[in-house]
């Protein structure tokens, strides 16, 4: 797909349908790219732009060799060859295909099956073998369906590549439902974003400054879209999720050269799904029980937005 070209920020928050904005300081450098049904962006507080703008691409080329591994709707890629596995079948995956589902059935589990990528047809069943990258059905019709997990997962591995090349201060996010704010423009403690009603994008319910941070939405401004994985019900009485996570330490970092890799964006963007079916008692008790984890939950009649987690 092809990127829209480096431009300086215009003033005023930047929203899409999920309800967050940004509203980069000037100078700041922002690169498009069209990838998984949505449109990626960097924004860059760098001061060579051509550099720049070959990080951003090198970026978007990423995004664009998952979309080939992950995609269900594209012929032979590692999730349409399983869904094709009959029971007791095998099919060997790539790494970044078999992180995604060993973090979405973590997200299964910690969720009580709230969030699903199989919807309902079986996660469980699936035999994963991490020491030979081989996913193995133990039963028919398991479908996978890696949509509410695999922009997360591609704006945190963006994120890392951006590092790579020494491009730190920086904000990436898909389609704004997933967005991971790294470091913050020179001067600034963080970057600023705007939470706001997504049935009505003028409404600003917060405003944060977050810094080395994965924040996501979820609502329901595009009609019932979210169902219940274990019900098969549309969700009801709730309008919109957002839900935070400060991003891990490196891997490598204290000495652990071996510690497993946690994608922050790619578990935020299961959560903001979960939450919009969760009850508030249950997203109490895991923001509670995740150090750093928050959430705020608006009602299905807008009257009342709900914090959990740290202090407000």
């Amino acid at each position: 797909m092809p990127e829209m070209p480096d431009a300086e920020r215009p003033r005023g928050a930047v929203r899409a349908d999920g309800g967050l904005g940004v509203d980069a300081p000037g100078g700041v450098r922002r690169f498009s790219h069209e990838a998984m049904a949505t449109y990626f962006e960097v924004y860059a507080a760098h001061p060579d732009a051509q550099y720049a703008g070959q990080a951003a691409h090198a970026a978007f080329d990423l995004i664009d060799r998952l979309e080939r591994e992950l995609s269900r709707f594209i012929p032979n890629s590692d999730i349409s060859r399983i869904n094709a596995l009959g029971a007791g079948e095998a099919t060997q995956i790539g790494a970044s295909a078999l992180e995604c589902l060993v973090i979405a059935r973590h997200m299964y589990e910690l969720t009580g099956g709230a969030f699903d990528v199989s919807i309902g047809t079986g996660l469980p069943s699936l035999e994963l073998d991490p020491d030979r990258f081989l996913v193995r059905p133990a039963g028919t019709g398991v479908r996978v369906d890696l949509g509410g997990i695999g922009k997360g997962y591609a704006v945190d591995r963006m994120a890392e590549l951006l590092e790579e090349w020494g491009i730190g201060s920086a904000l990436v996010h898909g389609g704004f439902s997933s967005i991971l704010a790294m470091a913050p423009p020179p001067g600034r403690a963080g970057w600023p974003l705007t939470m706001s009603d997504p049935t009505s994008p003028s409404r600003v319910l917060r405003r944060q400054s977050l810094t080395q941070t994965a924040i996501g939405a979820s609502g329901l401004q595009k009609g019932a879209h979210i169902v219940d994985p274990r019900s098969g019900r549309p969700v009801h009485g709730r309008a919109a999720a957002w839900v935070a996570l400060p991003r891990p330490e490196p891997r490598g970092a204290g000495g652990q050269p071996d510690a497993p890799r946690l994608a922050a964006s790619a578990v935020v963007d299961a959560l903001t799904t979960a939450f919009m079916l969760l009850g508030l008692d249950e997203i109490e008790a895991l923001c509670a029980g995740s150090p750093g984890l928050e959430a705020w939950i608006l009602s299905g009649d807008q009257a009342e937005l709900r914090h959990f987690g740290r202090a407000a």
